[in-house]
């Protein structure tokens, strides 16, 4: 039985919430509280295995009583965020922070709780499963002497590419593996993360903060050149045209999701064949295996997280046990993995 506790300083938010958990017979609420200063005493208290958390709070606010978590008592929290200006970026912040997993809270309440308590149901499972990830090391903004380099060195389509997927706990792998490749990466990066629509503009413009390589959401029409990192929207499928354009397509989910890593990859080998390096993160299901065989039967190479750093050795360990991975390597040795294998293609 996984124990929660519901942070949320809407009383309505709390009832519907605790109901949708507590209806699920592996699921139990344990307690409910109003702000930051109640959750932190409850927590010392009851122990729960999973926190729900609110961003916005009065006195103590999500963001803050999530550092205080992490850094005095670590335990798996899904975020409970609104799609606006502001909440977006709280939302990948949070993620940043240590959060495992979000849930886009309904506007207004009342009339879209019940579209999302699946997703709310699906995220504390998910979360009582993982890893707590920990905050990421601290970031500083990309040096502005690359400013050059950053523009981007090339208006010609790259002859190398090294596609990235992740899903739960991606944000922060990422946050760790992007700002670690250098200025002068001879490929381009394709980035599928697991998100929803709107949120994936300020994860994008994040790890442009903290990169020397520039980062962008892609665009349809977007060409892939060296040294730029593309993120996929979210809520859309991302691949590559014959032309080493961006594809956006509205398809259906694969493996329940869109965008998905499987689309992207299988669209690479006839580009770039033994020139391809796919890198599968943290994450749950199997989405990237069926493309990661794609590119390794193309010759290309694959790398996956270890499991000792993944928040959740779903993705990683479905391409691991077909036996496509060449290499598993942690997080932190991810960037210099990638590097390497890019000098052998």
């Amino acid at each position: 039985m996984t124990r929660v506790l519901v942070v949320d300083d809407s009383a309505f938010m709390r009832h519907c919430i605790s109901r949708a958990l507590s209806a699920q017979p592996d699921l139990e609420v344990v307690g409910t509280a109003t702000d930051g200063i109640e959750a932190l005493e409850l927590v010392r208290r009851l122990r729960p295995d999973v926190v729900t958390l609110d961003v916005e709070m009065p006195r103590l606010d999500g963001l803050r009583t999530l550092e205080i978590l992490m850094r005095d008592m670590p335990l798996p929290v899904v975020m409970l965020s609104s799609l606006t200006e502001a909440g977006a970026p709280a939302t990948i912040r949070a993620l940043e922070l240590g959060a495992v997993d979000f849930v886009t809270k309904p506007a207004p309440p009342a009339v879209g709780v019940r579209q999302v308590e699946p997703q709310l149901v699906a995220a504390v499972r998910a979360a009582a499963q993982a890893r707590v990830p920990g905050r990421v090391p601290t970031l500083t903004p990309a040096g502005r002497e690359q400013a050059g380099v950053r523009a981007g060195r090339a208006h010609a389509r790259a002859n190398q590419a090294v596609a990235i997927g992740c899903s739960t706990g991606g944000p922060r792998a990422l946050l760790e593996v992007i700002p670690r490749l250098p200025p002068d990466l001879p490929a381009t990066v394709l980035v599928v993360q697991h998100m929803p629509a709107g949120f994936t503009h300020s994860l994008a413009e994040r790890l442009d903060h903290v990169s020397t390589l520039p980062v962008k959401e892609a665009q349809h029409g977007d060409l892939a050149i060296p040294g730029r990192v593309l993120l996929a929207p979210g809520g859309r499928h991302m691949e590559l045209d014959p032309a080493g354009r961006v594809r956006l397509t509205d398809g259906p989910p694969v493996h329940g999701v869109r965008p998905s890593v499987d689309v992207l990859l299988s669209s690479l080998p006839p580009l770039f064949g033994e020139r391809c390096v796919a890198v599968i993160l943290t994450g749950m299901g199997c989405d990237g295996a069926a493309g990661a065989a794609r590119v390794r039967a193309a010759g290309g190479w694959v790398l996956v997280e270890d499991p000792a750093t993944a928040t959740v050795y779903g993705m990683p360990r479905a391409v691991a046990e077909r036996g496509l991975a060449h290499r598993q390597a942690p997080l932190p040795a991810i960037a210099d993995a990638i590097q390497e294998a890019l000098l052998h293609r």
